[in-house]
């Protein structure tokens, strides 16, 4: 079977009822999430997650899918009309947008988030069908060493790309590790880091771990930051169709960023927001007018939208093909294929087609029905950024409390998602981010696995990492990372030297 006799057999799955269904409840659900500031997709699909357990597993994955890619269509209406980026991702849309909806133009720079959205989002979906099957070819040469080394360097680039203190990210990705080993040891099954509570034998779920760190931490900060007295900016809504003028504008940076944030996007560390950023700042450089930027210039929208849709669909190519998550929405969904009996890494596209590419092909299908709702109900968006964070809060935290005990009827589920909870809180509140922690909760059973198959095939020698020249390379570019971590660091070093010499 070549490429597009897959791709029709991919059709054929996402074209059955209950997926189709799954998949509209999933874009819309995230289109929503996009909308309302403050929550976001690792939340919504952290609490949802307990929901889809009794559903089909592919199902379940297209509807988690639509989630991550439709939050990407509806963030871009919170920064145009609100200047508050409903997704870490849109903030860039806030820049031009927002400047367009105050000179009367939010129909058109509405309509082209929309169209960005959607264009840039196919675009991505074909990259991911033609890449990830060679990719995925490729990977199955790997050993244990090779893995063991490609996790090490998934938390590395994360941890540095990430954002703020390189030490506050390898904190948190440390203890990720730490908390995803917590149970009983599965070759001496001797307990690890329980500290003599029975609850923690089995281990800690995903499930309370990421519903309390992202959606209990969310609702927390949200509710001190009273955001119910933000205001809708007042502006007729017409023309969203946009113009020739504005189509010519907007074609090179829809293009350009489509591209660049389809190859952000398979890098682990938020693809996504970092593909946004670096679209605007390569399209203000190319620009004609580069001091339209920050004014209302319409190819601020476009090129940001574009990057930040093509990069959801990069993020699967890693996770799909080798397992390994680029960001929290990848690493949750890995966790939640896993608990489908379905691991993925190169073998799911023999073993599981059908759910690979019903998600690839549910992709398409997500993408014409994102943007057949974004463009009418914007209307309907508009009212809902209206409610009141009073009233919606109470309803995510009950929905929080009922998730986590009805995954297993457990009530010390219930206790470790409030930890989580409460420590989400602090570490939003004193900059520690949040991802490198599940990124490395996820990857470290992997890891440990991985490790000990590679000592226990060297004979428990640690050289087998340097004498495959895979891990070799893969070993090096880690050292490069650390190393261009640490100069900032020394350089403030020697001048803080340099001025205590001075006094």
């Amino acid at each position: 079977m070549d490429i597009f006799d897959h791709i029709f057999f991919g059709f054929g799955v996402a074209f059955q009822p209950v997926n189709l269904l799954f998949c509209f409840t999933g874009v819309l659900i995230g289109t929503l999430v996009g909308v309302l500031p403050g929550l976001g997709p690792v939340a919504a699909i952290s609490l949802l997650l307990p929901a889809t357990f009794h559903a089909p597993p592919v199902a379940s994955i297209i509807m988690l899918s639509g989630i991550y890619y439709g939050a990407m269509y509806g963030g871009s209406t919170t920064s145009i009309l609100v200047n508050i980026p409903g997704e870490a991702a849109s903030v860039v849309t806030c820049f031009d947008g927002y400047q367009m909806a105050r000179r009367g133009r939010a129909g058109p720079a509405l309509g082209m988030a929309a169209f960005a959205s959607f264009i840039a989002g196919t675009l991505g979906v074909i990259g991911l069908a033609f890449l990830a099957p060679p990719l995925a070819a490729i990977a199955l040469k790997f050993g244990p060493p090779e893995y063991f080394s490609l996790m090490v360097l998934g938390l590395t680039v994360l941890t540095f790309l990430a954002g703020g203190s390189m030490l506050k990210s390898l904190m948190m990705a440390s203890i990720g590790v730490i908390i995803g080993n917590v149970g009983l040891d599965l070759i001496t099954a001797q307990p690890r880091f329980t500290f003599g509570l029975s609850i923690l034998l089995d281990g800690v779920g995903l499930v309370p771990l990421v519903m309390g760190l992202f959606g209990i931490s969310e609702v927390l900060l949200n509710v001190e930051q009273r955001l119910s007295e933000r205001e809708v900016f007042k502006t007729v809504l017409k023309g969203l169709l946009p113009t020739l003028r504005d189509w010519k504008e907007s074609i090179g940076p829809l293009l350009r960023g489509s591209i660049l944030g389809f190859f952000l996007g398979i890098l682990p560390g938020g693809g996504a927001v970092i593909s946004s950023f670096v679209s605007y700042g390569l399209e203000k450089r190319l620009s004609k007018h580069p001091e339209e930027f920050g004014k209302g210039a319409i190819a601020g929208v476009a090129g940001p939208e574009s990057a930040n849709n093509s990069a959801t669909a990069g993020a699967f190519i890693p996770l799909l093909t080798l397992g390994l998550p680029s960001n929290a929405v990848m690493a949750i969904l890995l966790g939640a294929l896993m608990i489908y009996g379905m691991p993925p890494g190169p073998k799911l596209i023999s073993s599981h087609p059908q759910l690979f590419w019903g998600v690839i092909s549910s992709m398409y299908i997500g993408n014409i029905m994102l943007l057949i709702l974004n463009l009418p109900l914007i209307g309907l968006w508009v009212k809902i950024l209206k409610i009141p964070y009073p009233i919606l809060f109470p309803l995510i935290l009950l929905f929080c409390l009922i998730g986590a005990y009805s995954l297993n009827n457990n009530p010390a589920e219930i206790g470790l998602m409030l930890f989580f909870g409460l420590l989400g809180y602090l570490m939003k509140k004193f900059k520690y981010d949040g991802a490198p922690l599940v990124l490395a909760m996820v990857l470290g059973p992997l890891m440990d696995q991985s490790l000990r198959q590679s000592l226990l095939m060297s004979g428990g020698s640690g050289m087998i990492f340097f004498t495959r020249p895979i891990c070799l390379v893969i070993f090096v570019v880690i050292g490069l990372i650390l190393l261009l971590s640490v100069l900032p660091l020394i350089g403030r070093m020697r001048k803080t030297m340099d001025e205590m010499k001075e006094v």
